[in-house]
C-alpha cells in the first residue's frame, strides 16, 4: 500500500512534459554510468559486459520498485572492492551465490523495518571505510594502469605479489592512463555538466588506441544480449560453497544498505522529498537477487548519477527506467567499439572517482578542530576496511565508538557549592547558621554503570555535610547500576547522620529510581522539582521543629 502511495503521489499530475524531461534526464545519466559501469565491472574482478548488465538491470527493476523517485542505481566502486577477494575464491559463479543472498537479506531488513539502522553508524566510521574501499579500489587498478600482472584474493595481497612476480610497466599503457586522469581533472566543471569527463576520455582513449595499433590490453568482447553464458543458473548451483559465501553476502547487504540509504538521504535533501528507507531496502533486494541470472553484480544506489538525475531534471521514476534502456541501446549498437576500450584508461577513470569518493570536507573538518576522538574512528575503519573485510571494518569502527561513548559517559560532570542563602533571600541569623554545614551538589551526566564507583565515591567528597542538596535536572537517565549507587551513596550519607535531598529528578530516570528502592532508601518526602524549593522547603520544616 506504501508504494501505491509513492507511485499515486508521483506521478499526480503527470504530462508529455514531464515525460520529455524524464527522457531527456534519463539520457544524461546513461552518459555518466557508461564509463562507471565498464571500469567497475573489470575492477571488481569480472568483466566490463557484468558492469553493463548489471547498470541495465538495476536501473530498471530497482527504479521502478525504489523507495524514491530520484535514486538510480548500478555497479559502485565500493561494492567493485568487496567482489575482488570473493572473485578471486570463489569465481563468477560464487559471486552470484552472494549477490542473491545479499538480496535476499536486504529484503528481510525492508519487511522488517531496519532502514533506520545505518543512523546509528557515527559520521567518522562511514567516512572512514569509504576512505578504506576508496584505496582498495586504486590499488586494485595497479594491475590495468602499468600494464602488469599480480596475484592474490585482496588488493594488499595482489600488491605484495609483485615482490614475486616482478613489476614491468608497459609505458604506454602508462602514459595513456596518466593522460585520462589529467584530463578528467583539469577538465572544465561547467563543461562536465554537459558531457562527463570521464566518457569523453575514455572515447579519445579508444579512438587513439584504434587509430595507432597501440599495443595495450582492452576491454574484451561486449555481449549484446541480456542472458550471456556466464550466470547464474539453478542446475549449475554449487551447493557446497554457499556456507562459505553468508559473511561476504552479509558484507554486500550492509554496504549495499549504507550506500543506498545514504544517497537517498543526501537526495532527499537535495530534492526535498524524503526517501522511503523499508521500501529501498525491499527495491534493492529484489533486485540484487534478480541480477545473477542476467550475469550481473551486486548494485547500489549511487550518489554520482543520482545527483546527475537530480541536476538533469528528473520528474519521476521513469528516469532510472529510460536510462537503462538507453545503455541497453549503446550495448546493442556500440558492442564492437567498446571491446576495444583501454583497460588502462579505464583504471585512470577508477583512480580519479577512487579519489573523489574520499569525503574530503569532513576530513579536513576533523583534522581543523583537531577531533581526536573522530580521527581514531576514521584511521581505524579505514585501514579495518584495507585489512579485513567491510563487515569486519564496520564492527570495528562501531565498537570502538561505543567503547568511546562509555569512555565520555563514564565521566560525570559534578559541581559542589554552600548554599547561597542571600539568592534564596534567606536573612533569618539561625536558618543561615543550619544550612551552613550544608552542601549543594550539581550532577551532569547519565548515571549508568560506567560511572557508578564516581557516585559512591561522591561520600568522601561530602564527609563533612550533614545536609545534602543534589541537583539532579542534568541527569539525562539512569540505569540499574546507577540507582544502585545512588541507594548505597544515600544509605552511607544516613550512617553518617547526614540527609540527602535530591531535585529535578527526570521522570525517567525518576521511574527508575522508584524500581531500584532508590526512592524508598532518600525517603518520598526528600524529593522536590526544584533547588530553591528544596532549600526552602528544608529551611520551613527547620522552623516548625524549632516551633514544636
Amino acid at each position: 500500500m506504501r508504494y501505491l502511495h509513492l507511485l499515486k503521489r508521483e506521478f499526480q499530475g503527470y504530462n508529455a512534459k514531464s515525460l520529455t524531461a524524464d527522457l531527456l534526464s534519463g539520457i544524461t545519466v546513461a552518459a555518466v554510468a557508461l564509463p562507471l559501469a565498464l571500469a567497475f565491472g573489470v575492477s571488481s574482478g569480472a568483466d566490463a559486459a557484468a558492469g553493463l548488465i548489471t547498470a541495465i538491470v538495476a536501473g530498471l527493476v530497482i527504479s521502478l520498485l525504489s523507495g524514491g523517485y530520484y535514486q538510480i542505481s548500478g555497479p559502485t566502486g565500493a561494492m567493485a572492492a568487496i567482489l575482488m577477494s570473493v572473485v578471486a575464491r570463489y569465481s563468477m559463479q560464487g559471486v552470484f551465490i552472494a549477490t542473491f543472498l545479499a538480496g535476499a537479506i536486504l529484503v528481510v531488513c525492508g519487511v522488517l523495518k531496519l532502514g533506520r539502522l545505518t543512523s546509528f553508524i557515527p559520521i567518522p566510521v562511514i567516512t572512514g571505510f569509504t576512505s578504506g574501499i576508496a584505496v582498495i579500489i586504486a590499488l586494485g587498478q595497479v594491475d590495468n594502469f602499468f600494464g602488469v600482472t599480480s596475484q592474490g584474493e585482496t588488493a594488499v595481497m595482489k600488491l605484495l605479489s609483485y615482490g614475486t612476480l616482478g613489476f614491468h610497466p608497459n609505458w604506454t599503457a602508462v602514459l595513456m592512463g596518466l593522460g585520462v586522469i589529467l584530463f578528467m581533472v583539469f577538465f572544465p566543471k561547467k563543461w562536465n555538466a554537459v558531457v562527463p569527463a570521464s566518457l569523453i576520455s575514455i572515447v579519445l582513449a579508444t579512438a587513439v588506441s584504434m587509430l595507432c595499433h597501440l599495443d595495450v590490453a582492452v576491454v574484451g568482447a561486449i555481449p549484446t544480449t541480456l542472458l550471456p553464458d556466464n550466470r547464474l543458473t539453478l542446475s549449475g548451483l554449487d551447493w557446497s560453497t554457499v556456507s562459505g559465501l553468508i559473511s561476504p553476502a552479509f558484507s554486500i547487504a550492509i554496504l549495499g544498505m549504507i550506500e543506498s540509504l545514504l544517497c537517498g538521504a543526501s537526495a532527499g535533501r537535495m530534492t526535498g522529498v524524503r526517501l522511503d528507507s523499508d521500501q529501498e531496502l525491499i527495491a534493492q533486494g529484489i533486485g540484487n537477487m534478480v541480477l545473477p541470472f542476467f550475469g550481473g553484480i551486486p548494485a547500489t544506489a549511487a550518489i554520482a548519477r543520482t545527483s546527475v538525475a537530480i541536476k538533469s531534471g528528473a520528474k519521476t521514476r521513469l528516469t532510472g527506467v529510460f536510462h537503462a534502456l538507453a545503455l541497453l541501446v549503446f550495448m546493442l549498437a556500440l558492442a564492437p567499439v567498446m571491446s576495444q576500450i583501454p583497460l588502462c584508461a579505464l583504471a585512470g577513470v577508477l583512480m580519479v572517482t577512487a579519489w573523489r569518493m574520499n569525503e574530503w570536507s569532513v576530513i579536513r573538518f576533523m583534522m581543523k578542530r583537531k577531533l581526536g576522538t573522530s580521527l581514531a574512528m576514521f584511521f581505524a575503519t579505514m585501514l579495518a576496511t584495507i585489512v579485513f573485510d567491510l563487515t569486519v571494518a564496520i564492527l570495528i569502527g562501531v565498537g570502538l565508538a561505543v567503547i568511546l561513548l562509555l569512555g565520555r559517559l563514564s565521566h560525570l560532570e559534578i559541581q559542589y557549592a554552600p548554599v547561597d542563602c542571600d539568592r534564596l533571600d534567606i536573612h533569618d541569623e539561625s536558618a543561615r547558621e543550619r544550612l551552613t554545614g550544608a552542601t549543594v551538589c550539581y550532577v551532569n551526566g547519565p548515571i549508568m554503570f560506567a560511572n557508578a564507583q564516581a557516585v559512591e565515591s561522591m561520600a568522601d567528597r561530602l564527609a563533612d555535610s550533614h545536609t545534602v542538596f543534589m541537583s539532579l535536572r542534568g541527569v539525562s537517565d539512569m540505569d540499574i547500576s546507577g540507582a544502585q549507587a545512588m541507594t548505597r551513596l544515600a544509605d552511607n550519607l544516613k550512617r553518617r547522620g547526614a540527609r540527602l535531598i535530591l531535585t529535578g529528578l527526570p521522570e525517567r530516570a525518576k521511574l527508575m529510581a522508584d524500581r531500584c528502592g532508590l526512592t524508598e532508601a532518600v525517603g518520598s518526602g526528600n524529593f522536590y522539582r526544584a533547588m530553591d524549593r528544596a532549600i526552602l522547603g528544608y529551611h520551613a520544616e527547620a522552623q516548625n521543629d524549632v516551633e514544636d
